[in-house]
């Protein structure tokens, strides 16, 4: 069946674990292809909600085999904390892999997280503080921790004893914190090594024999394209590739395996942290969004700011995505409006745009474009079929997959499972 890959269409929050949870329900493997415990996936079955940080959303099918991919970053304590919660819920994990290559947070990233975004004063970036970017940094700086050293500790404190230097030169000199010890570390992370074990493997095999058999692969991404590392508002982005393209580096799969790729948009947009965001609404309509919608962080528990659906940002992710179907979430959280906004297009400096610039200050100083459609003032949470939804939810769905060009193929009217809305089924 091949590879399927859900990506957030806008700033993340999108709405992308109840997306993967329902496409897993005829799935064999979910991969978490990037990202780390930056970000949060909510999915709501049986009326429980589970909350993920790390482990992918398909973990709540028994038979479909989960992987974290050698894209993401791994903080060991918050994915064993996942391991204790979803196992005490009596969630079968036999079926989660850790990859090898998935490099792992040490306790000094964190540190250095808050460190240098405290540093930046008026220029912070609205980081998580939970030591993400400089876990990649190291990445790329190949002085970086994988999963795989876990398993061969002696080869971990040799690295260490090169790498703790130059971080503690940093924290000392540069900052005035406090040095951390290796002996501290080297405990702490042999008991995650014994912890752990059970779940760390080459996925490569695992992977590759899934294809191999026909089976139907997900990947999961996290975060959305708005803050992909290139594509999006830079420097206001995460530290990966919430992309396609990243999501297919991260799950160690090539392109000619994709079958579909499916972006999720609620039907609003929303982003937390700092940053341009050209729809966004301030005042009573905000809050009323914010609060019907619980727009606070998974993880973080903030406040997300929120604005009217944007065609340009949608359209822009349709096409560095190549995204062939559109999942709409949210839809619900409208329904008692008199009116719904579509931003249509920018004007910048005189000059009409029809996607996100890359220059920040052009795109913090535009003015939007809008197209004013009637609300349904209606309940779509009971909404099973297409054509239970009101006329006017219709109308402005359909505009929106007009607009963008690109079909529906799903809409989300609520948390649970069965609020869901199958387009053409």
């Amino acid at each position: 069946m091949g590879v399927t890959i859900c990506v957030g269409g806008q700033w993340g929050d999108e709405g992308k674990g109840k997306v993967v949870d329902l496409l897993c329900e005829s799935a064999q493997m979910v991969i978490r292809s990037q990202g780390g415990n930056n970000a949060g996936h909510t999915v709501v079955a049986g009326g429980r909600t589970f909350k993920f940080n790390l482990v992918p959303s398909g973990i709540l099918h028994p038979d479909t085999v989960c992987v974290i991919g050698n894209g993401v970053v791994l903080d060991p304590k918050v994915v064993l904390a996942e391991v204790e919660q979803l196992e005490a819920a009596g969630a079968d994990l036999r079926n989660l892999v850790i990859s090898e290559r998935a490099h792992m947070i040490m306790p000094y990233h964190p540190v250095l997280d808050r460190l240098e975004e405290s540093a930046r004063g008026d220029d912070r970036l609205g980081t998580t503080f939970r030591g993400v970017g400089p876990a990649y940094s190291d990445k790329v700086r190949r002085i970086g921790f994988r999963v795989g050293d876990l398993q061969k500790l002696r080869f971990l404190e040799k690295k260490l004893d090169f790498v703790l230097p130059l971080k503690n030169e940093v924290l000392v000199k540069l900052y005035g914190a406090p040095p951390f010890t290796a002996s501290a570390i080297l405990e702490e992370y042999t008991d995650y090594a014994n912890r752990l074990e059970r779940f760390i493997r080459d996925p490569f095999p695992v992977v590759q024999g899934a294809l191999a058999r026909g089976e139907r692969v997900i990947l999961e991404g996290a975060q959305g394209t708005m803050l992909d590392l290139d594509l999006g508002t830079y420097p206001y982005v995460t530290s990966s590739y919430p992309s396609s393209g990243g999501a297919l580096a991260g799950a160690g799969i090539g392109p000619r395996e994709v079958t579909s790729t499916v972006g999720v948009f609620k039907a609003y947009t929303t982003r937390v942290g700092y940053g341009p965001f050209p729809t966004e609404l301030e005042g009573e309509l905000a809050e009323y969004l914010r609060e019907r919608g619980v727009e606070y962080g998974t993880t973080t528990g903030r406040p997300r700011r929120v604005g009217w659906f944007d065609v340009p940002v949608a359209r822009y992710a349709v096409g560095v995505n190549g995204i062939d179907s559109l999942a709409i979430t949210k839809l619900d959280v409208l329904d008692e409006l008199e009116r719904v906004r579509i931003c249509l297009g920018y004007r910048s400096k005189g000059r009409e745009e029809d996607h996100p610039m890359a220059n920040i200050s052009h795109l913090k100083h535009l003015e939007c474009e809008y197209l004013d459609l009637p609300g349904w003032r209606a309940s779509t949470r009971e909404a099973r079929s297409w054509g239970e939804l009101p006329p006017q939810a219709r109308a402005y769905l359909e505009r929106i997959s007009e607009l963008v060009g690109t079909p529906v193929g799903l809409v989300s009217v609520g948390p649970e499972r069965d609020q869901t809305v199958w387009v053409g089924r």
